[in-house]
Order: structure tokens, then C-alpha cells, then sequence
């Protein structure tokens, strides 16, 4: 009967990963500053990115670096915010 429960049990643990799974498959956040805007989905894909006239005016000024650092920032937290909701699916 050993076997038959390790059976049952891989099968529900299975059930639940594919849940899990499917719960972060509809995750998705978008974060918007400085004329960025990032959209990265739950396996941590970007599935938008856009730039504004706004965010190229600081290439044009010539200040790369600080248009550097706001991409940083705006990927930096459009990933954090899905990596905290895919550990909250994980805990469920």
C-alpha cells in the first residue's frame, strides 16, 4: 500500500505545482517613471517597453548616465514587484 500512497501524493504534489504554475503565468506589472514604461510578466519576461520623449530628452542633453539609472530603476522594480508576487503564489 506503500506505493500506491507515493503515487497519490506525487500525483496531488503535480496538481498543485501546475496550479501554482498557472498562477504565475497570469501574473504581470507594469512600471512606469521618468517616460519608461515596463511590463514584465510572472517567468520574469519583458513583455512591454516603451520610451517617451520625455526619457529621450536626457540622451539629447547628453545625460546618458542619468538616463541609464532611470532604466535600471524602472526594470529593477517592475522585477522585484513580480519576483514578490510569484514567492506569495509559491506560498500558497
Amino acid at each position: 500500500m506503500g506505493m500506491l500512497d507515493d503515487v497519490k501524493q506525487a500525483m496531488q504534489m503535480r496538481k498543485e505545482a501546475k496550479k501554482v504554475q498557472a498562477e504565475i503565468d497570469q501574473i504581470s506589472y507594469t512600471h512606469t517613471n521618468g517616460g519608461i514604461t515596463v511590463t514584465v510578466k510572472g517567468d520574469f519576461t519583458i513583455t512591454q517597453f516603451k520610451l517617451t520623449e520625455e526619457a529621450l530628452a536626457e540622451v539629447k542633453a547628453g545625460k546618458t548616465e542619468r538616463f541609464e539609472t532611470m532604466l535600471k530603476n524602472v526594470f529593477n522594480a517592475a522585477i522585484g514587484h513580480v519576483k514578490q508576487q510569484t514567492q506569495q503564489a509559491m506560498q500558497q
